[in-house]
């Protein structure tokens, strides 16, 4: 049967009739029940209100300096296939010249278990230049990499690269975090582990709305580190070298001053 708006009308009304039919006790505890659903899905369209306008795709993303990618967990130390998808994804804007940098972002708190370098070597193995990944070794989660992002390598302006479930909260929180932050939503299969993600997304997103409010340093911050800077001043040198036709088709805006 086909739905109608004087129909949802309707049937709104005679619900809104039949909560005002219940005694006082139970009235309050549907009434509640109603808020907390309300307030449970706030945060997680603040996402969509703060993100959806600024998901691209590789062909159409504004041109940045740099490219930052989360990570997205290992398996016997290498890439995992969604991490290996995002890598794969920043190699591209690299290639097309969208990015001149990429910032790898991960998890290294154990000796055994090192994110940022397996995605350094995945890049360099897809013809991204040593020199020009920088790695951010305590990315634990979304805000860190964000903050650190900001406050420790200096990044204004980023392409984020992740899953579509995640892709609007980390916009939204490199945004929150002072980034002028677009995102490439990678495609996935939708097998378990993209349900579970998207799932997770829903109780992340109030997390993320905390964040943004409070603004918490992250786990760990410290001094200043230079690494973007001198990936962005190698690529500068190499302007007239043989790369010259990658890097000349990044708009004025993005060059480095």
């Amino acid at each position: 049967m086909r739905r109608t708006p004087a129909g949802e009308r309707a049937r709104g009304a005679r619900l809104l009739r039949a909560v005002r039919r219940l005694r006082p006790g139970r009235r309050r505890a549907v009434q509640g029940v109603m808020a907390a659903c309300v307030l449970a899905l706030a945060p997680a369209t603040w996402l969509h209100v703060v993100a959806d306008a600024r998901i691209r795709t590789v062909a159409d993303v504004p041109a940045r300096q740099v490219a930052v990618v989360f990570g997205a967990g290992l398996w016997d130390g290498k890439p995992s296939p969604y991490l290996t998808n995002r890598l794969r994804t920043a190699a591209a804007l690299y290639r097309d010249g969208k990015v001149k940098v990429v910032l790898v972002t991960g998890d290294n708190s154990r000796v055994e278990y090192d994110e940022p370098d397996a995605m350094r070597a995945f890049l360099v193995g897809k013809g991204v230049p040593d020199d020009r990944i920088v790695s951010d070794f305590a990315g634990f989660d979304t805000w860190d990499s964000c903050v650190r992002a900001k406050k420790i390598f200096g990044v204004d302006r980023a392409v984020l690269v992740s899953q579509g479930f995640h892709i609007r909260r980390a916009i939204a929180l490199c945004r929150a975090a002072g980034i002028d932050a677009y995102g490439v939503g990678v495609d996935a299969e939708h097998d378990v582990t993209w349900y579970y993600g998207g799932t997770r997304e829903v109780f992340a997103a109030g997390k993320a709305a905390f964040d943004a409010l409070f603004e918490p340093d992250p786990h760990f911050l410290g001094p200043r580190e230079h690494g973007v800077d001198d990936a962005l001043a190698a690529a500068s040198r190499d302007r007239a070298g043989p790369r010259t036709e990658v890097t000349g088709a990044v708009s004025a805006e993005t060059r480095p001053r």
